[in-house]
């Protein structure tokens, strides 16, 4: 008995190889001339960008529904954590638990009165607190890579996130924060997130709701 799957991936192959002999040299031309193009990374038309990166990505964070605070160190992170959590409102300022990454798990959190552990989030964390691999001043977006280092569950699934966004990680468009990640990872990561404030969605009568498929919130540390 014969396996119509098979008699179909075979008769595909086959027009596919009449194909690919018939183009012969140009096929190959043609692909070595689109890797080429790939890997060029060339840049289209850009808008003017201030020399105030960090000004622009702050002003352009809050027209995105993000809530600033710039402070002075990373030391300085625990304190302004507790800070926004008060300030969020008798149903939301009891809320002192969530999940960070590995790389701010050395902050004292108890000081600030935050239990904190380091690790991915779960469906039950509310607060989930990161770092980001750099931030884009154009569009007010931060970039966070997907690693065993990087959890990317603590920036999408909790209903607050905060991150940490260093001064000097903070470039001009999306064709700068490509070029620095390819640069310090030799590729591109599994995945890349581009986080532009809280999730939101205007599907229904137009109507913007947030938190729709991620966090009600997101609020960013600038240091520097």
């Amino acid at each position: 008995m014969t396996d119509p799957l098979a008699d179909n991936r075979a008769a595909r192959d086959a027009i596919l190889a009449r194909v690919r002999n018939a183009l012969g040299d140009r096929d190959a031309h043609a692909k070595a001339n689109a890797e080429a193009y790939v890997a060029a990374h060339r840049h289209g038309p850009r808008p003017a960008m201030t020399a105030d990166l960090r000004g622009r990505f702050i002003e352009r964070a809050l027209s995105m529904s993000s809530t600033v605070e710039s402070i002075g160190a990373i030391d300085d992170v625990p304190n302004a954590v507790a800070r926004y959590l008060d300030s969020l409102g008798s149903d939301l300022a009891g809320q002192r638990a969530g999940v960070c990454w590995p790389e701010l798990a050395s902050l004292d959190w108890s000081a600030a009165g935050l239990s904190i552990e380091s690790r991915p989030a779960s469906g039950n964390d509310r607060l989930g607190i990161t770092g980001c691999a750099c931030a884009i001043a154009e569009t007010g977006t931060i970039a966070i890579t997907s690693g065993a280092a990087t959890p990317t569950a603590t920036a999408l699934l909790p209903d607050t996130h905060v991150a940490i966004v260093r001064a000097d990680r903070i470039v001009s468009g999306m064709e700068d924060a490509f070029a620095l990640i390819r640069g310090e990872h030799g590729a591109m990561p599994r995945a890349l997130n581009f986080i532009s404030g809280p999730s939101r969605t205007g599907d229904i009568e137009q109507t913007i709701v947030l938190g729709a498929h991620g966090p009600f919130r997101v609020h960013l540390l600038v240091i520097g």
